[in-house]
């Protein structure tokens, strides 16, 4: 759509907010190939651990990207000619100026070397951990547009968005997706945190790959996590472990038991020391409990890794301590056992071979040789 379009588009705004937003959801998943008549069907590509996309390829380099949903965007090489089919969304290269709102995909971008594709930001410099995405800010390479439901609508236009990438939570603020694709930003969602399996959310790199046009080095980096769980050394004996942190209230917030953080625990070969906790019809991922219940359960747990992601890191076992004294008393405080997240491993969705790994390591006593990458011991 051309800036004239986009400013008549714009000037519908009120109009636009009154429209409702429904999700599609498709019949079947995968759909069949869709055929394209710029260039024939070549191959659609085997997934190792994701469910909720898969990619099609064409000749002269179109692809396909269906997600669950039941979209499909079809990535076209610059200056190709562009498939005009009801139901695709066309995304033609390059794309250089992408509005992400999806924290997760930023670590994908920074490891395809694509972080100069993302103009706009839905998170502001000082709640980023990733640091090439601190610098842009910066630098004001990259620019804060407003959170997912309160986007700078006028910045987008202005510096010409091409391209709006989200997270689920998009579906809490319909009037934003409407209005986004009304001014000729197209939508796209990112499903990555739907994975049933970690390494799932990692191996959506191909996704990005095909979107910059890096598909080559995405299945390389994808490959060299996914092969990181095959070489780990595994726990002489059953060791258990309490993934949490401490709100406001006091309280202990841990993860359901079937969550991605305890599967990557259960991976690296511990057991997670919570056993079916939480409401699978609660979208959540975390629980929280009373300290005394966490305490019940928790405290004969052989490691405790403190999540600082949420609460802030805490650098000493006093320091955790001083959080509920009742912690003096855990097991793995007495021995030492206790670990600390680094800030960013929850934006680092390229590394999830990497913090298996590091689970691993300290489950199996090698952090003196190995040192974990995000996670640290506190003295």
């Amino acid at each position: 759509m051309n800036r004239l379009s986009k400013i008549i588009a714009a000037v519908s705004f009120s109009a636009i907010l009154l429209c409702g937003c429904t999700d599609t959801k498709p019949d079947s998943f995968p759909p069949q190939p869709i055929l394209l008549p710029e260039a024939a069907f070549t191959k659609r590509l085997e997934n190792t651990y994701a469910e909720q996309f898969t990619i099609d390829r064409y000749e002269h380099g179109y692809s396909i990207i269906h997600t669950m949903d039941g979209e499909s965007f079809c990535i076209v090489p610059e200056h190709a000619a562009v498939p005009e089919i009801d139901g695709l969304t066309v995304l033609q290269q390059p794309l250089d100026d992408i509005y992400l709102t999806a924290t997760s995909a930023m670590g994908l971008a920074d490891a395809l070397d694509c972080i100069t594709h993302i103009r706009f930001s839905g998170t502001k410099p000082e709640d980023w951990a990733i640091p090439a995405a601190i610098e842009a800010m910066k630098q004001e390479e990259m620019l804060y547009a407003g959170k997912y439901r309160e986007p700078d609508y006028e910045l987008l236009l202005k510096e010409g968005c091409d391209l709006s990438v989200q997270s689920s939570m998009i579906f809490h603020a319909p009037e934003v997706r409407e209005q986004l694709s009304a001014l000729g930003i197209p939508v796209f969602i990112d499903y990555s945190s739907y994975e049933t399996h970690p390494l799932g959310r990692s191996e959506w790199i191909k996704v990005y790959g095909e979107i910059f046009g890096k598909s080559d080095a995405a299945d390389q980096l994808f490959s060299a996590q996914a092969s990181i769980p095959q070489s780990l050394t595994k726990p002489k004996k059953e060791t258990t472990a309490a993934f949490f942190y401490i709100n406001a209230a006091g309280q202990a917030v841990t993860r359901k038991s079937g969550d991605y953080v305890t599967q990557m625990i259960t991976i690296a070969g511990g057991t997670n020391i919570f056993s079916n906790l939480g409401d699978s019809e609660n979208a959540s991922s975390s629980v929280t409990l009373e300290m005394e219940e966490f305490y019940t359960k928790a405290k004969d747990a052989d490691f405790i890794i403190y999540n600082s992601t949420i609460a802030g890191e805490v650098n000493s076992i006093s320091e955790l301590i001083a959080k509920n004294p009742l912690l003096a008393d855990f097991k793995a405080v007495q021995n030492g056992n206790v670990w600390c997240t680094t800030e960013n491993l929850f934006q680092e969705t390229m590394q999830l071979g990497t913090v298996i790994s590091d689970f691993n390591r300290i489950f199996t006593g090698q952090t003196a040789s190995s040192p974990p990458e995000f996670l640290f011991r506190l003295d």
